[in-house]
């Protein structure tokens, strides 16, 4: 069996530490608090990922290191550089392989569903971090510094995400009117959080991963209105109202919220079909999303609880 480090314990790097420990491995998390699931296989380190010492001594002797990281939102341009700085470094003295998660931001708004060959040319600040990030895995790669693979997914669904999906449920549950940005009718795709860190782990286990991006596996595109109504009728809910949240308002809001004030950057996502070509992932790994209501059953419970 091997050893692993995951850097990051939120939806993501949990569920990958979980994965790896029932297949048998030993797992190291760092976070910088600590946390983590309890399990027996299961080491929870507290400790700051953008120092490269740190990160340098919990590799040793890990097969491969998941950067599954995510500095706050507003902070990823001043935050992001030294992580993965860090734990690039730490990839390369330690000889461990690196699987990094990251999103779609820096493919810019698509002409049509998105491969992971396609270019990274959005204009905005936070996409060109996380192209920078791949940049230099890549170049690390190519150079035989280090064995990297990158593993892209839309919007997660899924317990713990904090998705906006998973953030109306209350809503929904409670019938009250939704509030969304953007087309609540374009095409979209979401990812649930298994299989996000089914295709993590896969890709570090296998050697055809390395030297490039894969995309995680995706049901068919739901609209925001589709996944809404998919939720309602899960939940036995009715007349469920939609109403768009007005461009200017979130100018506005962003006045006062750091979070916010990103969104009319990032709107494209949700202003025209937003979609991932996962094909390659399914060919090469045999991976499938799981169903969609098993998704949504398994977020609801989630956000249903007390």
């Amino acid at each position: 069996m091997g050893t692993y480090l995951i850097v990051g314990a939120g939806a993501i790097g949990t569920v990958v530490a979980e994965q790896l420990a029932e297949q048998g491995h030993a797992v190291r998390l760092l976070s910088r608090r600590g946390t983590g699931p309890e399990h027996a296989l299961i080491e929870r380190v507290a400790g700051d990922a953008s120092e490269p010492a740190t990160v340098a001594r919990h590799a040793q002797g890990t097969d491969a290191i998941f950067n599954c990281a995510n500095p706050p939102y507003h902070r990823w341009p001043t935050d992001w550089p030294p992580i993965a700085n860090a734990i690039l470094a730490g990839a390369e003295t330690s000889h461990s392989n690196l699987v990094t998660l990251n999103n779609l931001y820096a493919y810019g708004p698509p002409a049509g569903p998105m491969t992971p060959h396609d270019p990274l040319s959005a204009d905005y600040e936070k996409a060109q971090v996380r192209a920078t990030m791949w940049h230099d895995a890549k170049r690390a790669h190519d150079e035989g510094r280090v064995k990297a693979t990158e593993v892209r997914a839309s919007d997660f669904i899924g317990p713990r995400s904090q998705s906006y999906l998973g953030l109306l449920i209350p809503r929904i549950l409670a019938g009250k009117s939704c509030q969304v940005i953007g087309d609540a009718d374009a095409p979209h795709s979401w990812n649930f959080t298994e299989d996000v860190a089914r295709t993590l782990v896969t890709c570090a286990q296998d050697d055809r991963s390395w030297g490039r991006a894969w995309h995680a596996p995706a049901n068919p595109p739901r609209s925001v209105r589709q996944a809404i109504d998919d939720i309602a009728r899960l939940t036995g809910t009715t007349n469920v109202k939609i109403t768009k949240v007005p461009t200017l308002a979130l100018h506005v809001l962003g006045l006062f919220n750091t979070d916010v004030r990103e969104l009319p950057k990032t709107l494209y996502q949700f202003q025209a079909p937003f979609v991932i070509d996962d094909s390659e992932t399914r060919s090469t790994f045999g991976l499938e999303p799981t169903p969609w209501d098993d998704v949504l059953t398994s977020t609801i419970a989630y956000y249903s609880k007390d």
